[in-house]
């Protein structure tokens, strides 16, 4: 069976790359019929928050890729569900610890005494000299019984991967395809720090054989610690999975994706009010094209057509007015109910009674003006509480004050005239449209300042439409304050 993870670190939030790497991971699990499975990489404690598990499982249920083995939400509770486990790496340190004195026992590994300020003066040397800087191999030359003496006696200690430093490590990658490694570049990494907890290098081994990982799918920052993977994997006589290290997320000036140039957390994209919809189709295309024409995928379609072979090998620029348009998509095929309902916390914050009868009229004056759902209480407060504006609005670039002032009450009578049955926008604009016809009047004359007594606003929806939903009285209403500031 095709198995598949994301094993994020929990260091404050879901970062929209890491919902890509949990997306592909997801949809090539689904399309193999196949197990998608969540496990917690918490061996940095230093970088370690205390909620960043419950954000990550929060953003992953938003965006509707749900685990089926590993840390799950059940009930709200964050648990661990499976065979393999435990998922979270902290409570696993015992069998690190034992997989760690295997490679020792074999010969595979080595104890390392170097103190810190030994390394930070050979990777200045080696810079200084323009070497690659990594190990130099110093306590190798340490007898094996006596580093296990002074490693059990409390001596500070890690303990480092024995790489060889000859030949290549090659290895076939689901994107990229074959790629080559000089041995003698890779150092001799860290397996076990001195703190008794795994590298992430280790771990990340370790763990993918025990919970029985078929297809690694991760970041192409981590393609050149394969090497370091795959002799470990040969070491303990391991099969290794297959591979895929996907491209980079970019900036539109094409530098890597980073908060100083916007939002990077799920949790960003959550709160200004993008649908998961539209953020899962987005994130999809980053790096990955179907061939198609088509943009819209829900997430079975995403599972029926995702493929490695269509996923590119160069970084993809990470375009927010792209991720506004299909936002905007989303949005647009909703219901004015639906559209209330998922706008509620939004507008609830805003202090819009969502019980209102005339809401979902209000909201459907601004969905195709909206890109996110936090837009929309400003978009329609106008519809509950008229904002005060000067009588100059009222005023039609090719009319005059006193044209208005001649024409508003007139159209005030005429409108009282209309039955409330007839009180909707195709029959108001072909009665007041009849109106102006008869009266000699321009479009502009009548419309403008009608509008703009309607939303007290330079900028809103048509007339008609605000009208239909304020309702009769409230249009009077609007109309006679307006024709008192042109007479004040």
């Amino acid at each position: 069976m095709i198995r598949t993870r994301f094993a994020p670190s929990p260091t404050g939030y879901l970062h929209v790359g890491g919902l890509r790497t949990a997306l592909y991971s997801y949809l090539f699990a689904k399309k193999n019929k196949g197990k998608f499975l969540l496990r917690i990489e918490d061996t940095d404690r230093e970088r370690y928050v205390a909620d960043g598990v419950a954000n990550i499982l929060k953003s992953l249920y938003w965006a509707c890729v749900v685990p089926d083995e590993g840390v799950i939400l059940d009930k709200e509770e964050i648990t661990q569900k499976g065979k393999n486990g435990p998922y979270v790496q902290s409570q696993r340190l015992d069998i690190y610890k034992e997989h760690a004195e295997k490679l020792l026992a074999d010969g595979h590994a080595y104890y390392c005494f170097c103190t810190p300020e030994r390394l930070t003066q050979l990777r200045e040397q080696q810079t200084a000299k323009k070497m690659p800087t990594g190990y130099d191999g110093h306590c190798l030359s340490v007898n094996p019984e006596e580093a296990k003496k002074r490693a059990k006696s409390g001596e500070r200690c890690v303990v480092r991967l024995k790489m060889p430093k000859s030949g290549e490590t090659v290895f076939n990658d689901m994107i990229r395809g074959e790629v080559r490694f000089k041995n003698e570049l890779v150092d001799d990494q860290v397996l076990m720090k001195s703190d008794g907890y795994p590298t992430y290098h280790f771990a990340v081994v370790v763990d993918d054989h025990l919970m029985e990982i078929t297809h690694i799918i991760r970041g192409e920052e981590w393609i050149s610690s394969v090497p370091k993977h795959l002799q470990i994997y040969k070491y303990f006589g391991w099969e290794v999975p297959e591979m895929a290290h996907l491209p980079l997320l970019l900036n539109p000036d094409k530098s890597k994706l980073s908060k100083r140039q916007g939002d990077v957390a799920v949790e960003d994209y959550m709160k200004k009010g993008y649908l998961p919809e539209a953020l899962v189709n987005f994130v999809a295309f980053l790096g990955w094209n179907p061939g198609t024409e088509k943009e819209m995928y829900t997430l079975d379609e995403l599972v029926a057509d995702f493929d490695f072979s269509k996923v590119g090998k160069t970084g993809a620029v990470f375009n927010v007015d792209k991720l506004n348009w299909f936002n905007k998509q989303y949005l647009k095929n909703l219901s004015n109910k639906d559209l209330v309902k998922i706008a509620t916390p939004w507008l609830a914050e805003a202090g819009i009674d969502i019980d209102n009868k005339i809401i979902e009229g209000a909201v459907g004056l601004e969905r195709e003006r909206i890109e996110v759902l936090s837009e929309l209480p400003e978009a329609i407060k106008f519809v509950f509480n008229l904002p005060d504006y000067n009588a100059g609005l009222l005023v039609w670039k090719k009319s005059t004050a006193d044209e208005v002032k001649n024409i508003l009450p007139k159209l005030a009578e005429f409108m009282n005239t209309i039955s409330v049955r007839d009180w909707n926008k195709e029959k108001l604009e072909e009665k007041i449209g009849e109106w102006v016809g008869q009266n000699g009047y321009s479009t502009g004359s009548v419309l403008w300042p009608m509008r703009a007594a309607l939303s007290g606003q330079e900028k809103s929806p048509g007339p008609f439409e605000i009208a239909e939903v304020l309702g009769k009285d409230a249009v009077l209403e609007r109309i006679n304050l307006a024709i008192g500031k042109l007479s004040n």
